[in-house]
């Protein structure tokens, strides 16, 4: 508290320090002089400022002499000597460049058809897998239908469940004899590869 006492004295001391000097430094009105003391003071004669003084304008008309020295001379009167500069030749015009051979579009090449097993087995959603007394099976839907397979069932009429693990799902075709394994995921349709 008594830091704060003492800065507040000293801006009270600078502040009476900064009135008193704009009150000694301000300068004072004048008095005017009253028509009492004009007359006693002689009276100075006031020139005709109205009149313009069309003499101070006119000067004499000079001719120009020329000039004596050219400013823009360079110094070194060698360097004011340039070599010549060598004709200026036209570049040659490139022989034309034959046009080259546009090979002919080629068709757009549409994409291989899955077998029919892989589309088939796509229309399979899997849901999960039960194991019970070392035999599993597993729930696949398809629309809005709940099928079980286990091993040795037969999906879609045609295809036979032949090895079902945690992670995978062999079938068989049974018209053609084609061997596919289906990872299964859950909640994703039914797609794997054609051994």
């Amino acid at each position: 508290m008594n830091r704060q006492r003492l800065i507040l004295a000293i801006l009270l001391v600078l502040l009476g320090l900064a009135l008193i000097y704009t009150s000694v430094r301000t300068p004072r009105q004048q008095t005017v002089a009253s028509s009492r003391d004009k007359k006693t003071a002689p009276a100075k004669p006031v020139a005709d400022e109205t009149r313009v003084r069309l003499d101070l304008l006119e000067c004499g008309k000079g001719r120009f002499a020329g000039f004596r020295r050219n400013i823009f001379r360079p110094i070194f009167h060698d360097e004011t000597k340039v070599p010549p500069a060598p004709p200026v030749l036209p570049k040659p015009i490139p022989p034309p460049v034959p046009p080259r051979p546009v090979p002919p579009p080629v068709p757009p090449v549409a994409p291989p058809q899955p077998p029919p097993v892989v589309r088939d087995m796509a229309r399979f959603t899997f849901l999960g897998f039960l194991k019970k007394e070392n035999r599993k099976t597993i729930f696949l839907a398809k629309d809005k239908e709940i099928i079980l397979v286990r091993q040795g069932d037969k999906i879609a009429g045609i295809y036979e469940a032949v090895n079902i693990t945690d992670e995978a799902l062999s079938i068989r075709s049974t018209t053609d004899g084609s061997e596919i394994v289906i990872p299964l995921v859950e909640n994703r349709p039914l797609s794997g590869q054609i051994r």
